[in-house]
This record gives C-alpha cells, sequence and structure tokens, in this order.
C-alpha cells in the first residue's frame, strides 16, 4: 500500500490546511478517510440520471441524504449552492464545482467551461472548490489556461482545489479508453503536476491494452494498477469515482481496492443517489464500514 500522506506532509497554507482538517477530522469518520457526494450530473448527464429515483431531482433530499449518511461533504454547482445549500450551511462541508459542460455535444475536443469563482466559493462558506480537467482533450491549451487562474485564485484564498482528472478526446479513445489503467494512471499524474490538493479518478481497468503504450499493455491485476494509480499521485490526496450504477458487491470491491492501495477515500454519487432512501443509507454503511479500516494516523 502506498503511504497514505497526512496534513501536515502536503507543503499546505494555512487556509487550505484549515479547510481540509474541517473536512477529513469534523466530519465522516473523522479519521482521515473521506466521503464526498457528488450531485452534478444534472448538469453533466442531464435529467435521465433521476428518473431511476425521482426523489432525487429535488437538491434538498439529497443534502438531507448526504448529512444522514455521514458523508464529508457535497460536490455541487453554484445554481444548486445559492438556492438550496445555505438551509444547511456549516452543517457539512460544501465543494463548490467551478465548471462544468452538457454532454449534448461531442467529447471529440471536450472542454468543461469555467462558470464560477473561488470567490464565490468563499461567499457561499465552502470548504473546498472542484475543477474538471479533461486530460487528453485536444482542447487543453484552454483547459490548463483557465485551471491555471482557478488554481492561482484557490491559493491566494487559501481554498483546497480538488481536480476530476478525466480523459477525454479521441487520442484517448485510441490509446484504450478513459477509464484504461493507461489513462487514468496519466490522469492522477497530471493533476498532480499542475497543483492539485486531492484528485479525483476513475477506477482503472487494466484489462483495456488496446492501443496503450507498451509498459501498459502487460497483465496487471486491478490492485496493482489501483496502486499505481495513488504511487502517481504523490502526496496529492486520491478520491476513487463510484461511477455509474452497479452491483453493491462490485462498488464495495472498488472501495476495498482503493482504499487498500492508499486512496483517502471514495465520491460515490449515482451509486448511492439512484437508490431509494433507505437502501442509499444501508450502502453508505457498507462504504463507511470500509473507510473505517483505513485511518490515517
Amino acid at each position: 500500500m502506498h503511504p497514505r500522506p497526512g496534513l501536515g506532509a502536503l507543503g499546505l497554507g494555512t487556509g487550505k490546511k484549515a479547510r481540509l482538517h474541517r473536512i477529513l477530522r469534523e466530519h465522516g469518520l473523522r479519521n482521515g478517510t473521506a466521503l464526498f457526494l457528488p450531485y452534478d450530473q444534472g448538469l453533466e448527464h442531464g435529467p435521465r440520471d433521476f428518473f431511476a429515483n425521482p426523489d432525487a431531482a429535488d437538491p434538498r433530499y439529497i443534502v438531507r441524504l448526504a448529512l444522514e449518511g455521514g458523508f464529508n461533504g457535497i460536490a455541487i454547482q453554484i445554481g444548486l449552492a445559492e438556492k438550496f445549500y445555505w438551509d444547511y450551511a456549516g452543517e457539512l462541508p460544501l465543494v463548490l464545482k467551478l465548471n462544468g459542460k452538457t454532454d449534448i455535444p461531442s467529447d471529440a475536443e471536450a472542454l468543461s467551461p469555467v462558470h464560477a469563482s473561488v470567490e464565490d466559493a468563499v461567499r457561499l462558506g465552502a470548504d473546498a472548490v472542484g475543477y474538471t480537467l479533461y486530460v487528453g482533450s485536444p482542447a487543453q491549451e484552454a483547459d490548463f489556461a483557465q485551471y491555471r487562474k482557478v488554481r492561482a485564485d484557490a491559493e491566494r484564498l487559501g481554498m483546497p482545489l480538488i481536480v476530476w482528472a478525466y480523459p477525454r478526446g479521441q487520442a484517448i479513445v485510441a490509446k484504450g479508453g478513459a477509464d484504461s489503467f493507461y489513462a487514468v494512471d496519466y490522469a492522477a499524474r497530471t493533476a498532480a503536476e499542475l497543483g492539485a490538493d486531492v484528485v479525483k479518478v476513475n477506477y482503472p481497468h487494466p484489462e483495456k491494452t488496446e492501443g496503450v503504450p507498451l509498459a501498459y499493455a502487460r497483465q496487471f491485476s486491478v490492485q496493482e494498477a489501483m496502486d499505481a494509480v495513488v504511487h502517481s499521485a504523490g502526496r496529492t490526496l486520491l478520491l476513487v469515482s463510484g461511477g455509474g450504477k452497479a452491483s453493491d458487491e462490485a462498488m464495495l470491491d472498488k472501495a476495498r481496492t482503493a482504499m487498500e492501495a492508499g486512496a483517502t477515500g471514495l465520491i460515490f454519487g449515482r451509486n448511492v443517489w439512484q437508490r431509494d432512501r433507505t437502501e442509499s443509507l444501508r450502502f453508505v454503511s457498507s462504504l463507511r464500514d470500509i473507510l473505517a479500516k483505513y485511518p490515517t494516523e
């Protein structure tokens, strides 16, 4: 297992360290691990994601679910934060997503436009900001430019920066796909080298080897791949995404593999709120049981 870095090893300024301490030590299990509930799918995927559980279309339902489930924070876009988060301000850490896009255009030249600021996050009482970085997209020059401003503002205002590091574009499709071991590993390293405090990645699939560089073409176990992704992130804390809804067994296996590799935590959205409330809370309890076994000293 790659050693899970504590806050004292991350080179953080006072504001970032204080906010990450609140997230990791004053919420959730309070043991240095993290469980986040993302709720940006209405923009990213459209309302179809709520069809499985219509209650989930109501942001109030989601915030209450995050509180009842003992999450470390909720990640939402600015419109929902302004209209719904204030009912629970201070009770649950807010991660304000600063960019986002619809899935109507093709991902061939993916770029997630910035629509909110770090100043907005400070005004709303957020404890972190989120930025989606499309690693490998032909639009990476524009992506890196807008990210550079977000990173500078986050540093100036003492706000932790969580990067959703998502491989995108035709070059990625031709090299194993967005969730190949190669693509996920590259995304984690890119976020670390570009100054992310925390990186969110998809679960790596080492069996996807068509077109990947030779070093990734040999047989790796899922655990070996996950270990390597955490190692590539270095002193950037790593969160593993749940992805689309799947069976409990598959999701809990993902969680165990990620935590065994040294990830800081999990960010599970649709796998939680596309169930009814009782089933959601039961599933979250199983995730918390796994996280409880991997405290950060």
